[in-house]
């Protein structure tokens, strides 16, 4: 419509303007929705970050091991990997066995905190004579040795201090005369591959799997 007096276009404006959104009964019901969906999903996400703190702890584990003995081997030295606090662990070179001075340490080669990304992750350690093992020694040409310390690490399990035994995916950390290491998932019992026990829970690998142990 244009201005009779001076041409002009006039725009009309609607008495009242409907202005839509969200009613409070709306909100509510949608806060209620996405309450249950958390409350739904929470145990499981829970489960997921703790299984992954598990197996955060193991690899670290191992990589702390593949390094003492690269650098056993790099540097023509021996160098003993410990275990702990934790999940934590210290690479070192210490002297020889055969130089007639105590296996101290010479130079740290690398350290890492359990505290780093798995600080809920459980560790047990089996050494070669039995429980209370800390440290495995590794010789230039790779192998372990037990002329430092009698009772090396051969085995470490780790698992989940926050899950229960139906819902934790433990590994296991194997170590062998020659140097040689495997992560791997423990399995108990002798149930059938197809219908293990409880205590297995969601961490069940058929046999032949290469991850199992």
């Amino acid at each position: 419509m244009l201005d009779h007096q001076k041409g002009r276009p006039v725009h009309l404006i609607p008495d009242t303007v409907m202005e839509r959104g969200f009613t409070l009964i709306e909100l509510m019901i949608t806060i209620t929705v996405l309450g249950v969906m958390l409350a739904l999903g929470l145990p499981s996400f829970v489960e997921t970050i703790q299984n992954m703190q598990v197996r955060t702890a193991a690899e670290s584990i191992l990589d702390g091991l593949q390094i003492a003995r690269s650098e056993a081997v790099r540097r023509n030295a021996h160098t003993q990997f410990v275990i702990g606090p934790g999940s934590g662990w210290t690479v070192s070179e210490i002297n020889p066995p055969t130089s007639g001075v105590a296996c101290g340490v010479l130079a740290t080669i690398q350290t890492r905190s359990g505290s780093e990304g798995s600080e809920k992750a459980t560790i047990v350690v089996t050494g070669t004579t039995g429980a209370g093992a800390t440290s495995v020694t590794f010789t230039p040409t790779g192998w372990t040795t037990a002329a430092c310390v009698a009772n090396s690490i051969a085995q470490i399990n780790v698992g989940s201090s926050v899950l229960d035994s139906t819902k934790e995916r433990p590994l296991e950390i194997r170590i062998t005369a020659g140097g040689g290491m495997r992560l791997c998932a423990p399995w108990s019992g002798d149930a059938d591959d197809l219908n293990p026990p409880a205590s297995v829970g969601n961490w069940r690998l058929p046999a032949g799997d290469p991850r199992r142990c």
